[in-house]
């Protein structure tokens, strides 16, 4: 049973917090997925409050369900693009439909990944599937979900932090846990390059939805 204690919370105006919520929103429509990621090093203390932020994350049954795995060792992250290219090269050419490489033709992406061996850092997430200690099972509630959120709260904390990442999922990816050397309990969930910008990095010139488009209120 946790103890209670009194909630750390206090009330501004409505005006402070619109204006806080706008500046918010400035700051996050510069996020971009960056491909092109410097290799120039990145601290890594500042790789550590990045992932405390990350925990923060709500999860059920405060059940904590991730594992967030920081290499920057060169030999693995060499390892870990090999792995994911041979994955990718498979996928662009043998499993993606017609309408998927259509889709993904104006972002100009294919097989492969230089980021993963350049980027200074990489996180590698994996979700608990089940808790596994002293080699008893127990549960873990709302793993997928939980994992997304701090995936969510991970990468707005390295655009905090004056970083780029981009999300990246070559499937399969059981790879990442055989070369990690993870449990057989963590399932790997996301990987996220992290970094600078290159002095040239290049973003496609896209737009996101409007309000109208992502959202409907009922009064």
């Amino acid at each position: 049973m946790y103890r209670f204690k009194p909630l750390d919370f206090k009330p501004k105006a409505a005006t402070e917090m619109i204006m806080s919520a706008e500046n918010n929103f400035q700051e996050l429509k510069k996020r971009r997925s960056v491909r092109d990621i410097s290799t120039e090093a990145v601290p890594k203390e500042l790789i550590e409050k990045i992932i405390l932020s990350a925990g923060t994350a709500p999860s059920g049954a405060n059940k904590q369900p991730w594992t967030f795995c920081a290499v920057s060792n060169l030999e693995i992250k060499m390892q870990i693009r090999a792995a994911a290219e041979k994955e990718e090269f498979e996928s662009y050419n043998n499993r993606m439909g017609e309408e998927w490489l259509k889709d993904l033709a104006p972002l100009g992406t294919d097989w492969n990944k230089p980021f993963l061996e350049e980027a200074p850092w990489l996180i590698i997430i994996f979700r608990k599937a089940y808790e596994l200690e002293n080699n008893i099972k127990s549960n873990t509630y709302y793993s997928q979900e939980s994992v997304g959120i701090a995936c969510g709260f991970l990468i707005q904390a390295i655009h905090h932090a004056g970083l780029v990442t981009l999300t990246h999922t070559p499937s399969p990816m059981n790879f990442l846990s055989q070369i990690l050397n993870r449990p057989i309990n963590e399932r790997p969930y996301l990987v996220l390059p992290v970094g600078y910008p290159k002095p040239d990095a290049q973003v496609p010139d896209l737009t996101k939805k409007s309000l109208d488009e992502i959202s409907v209120f009922y009064e």
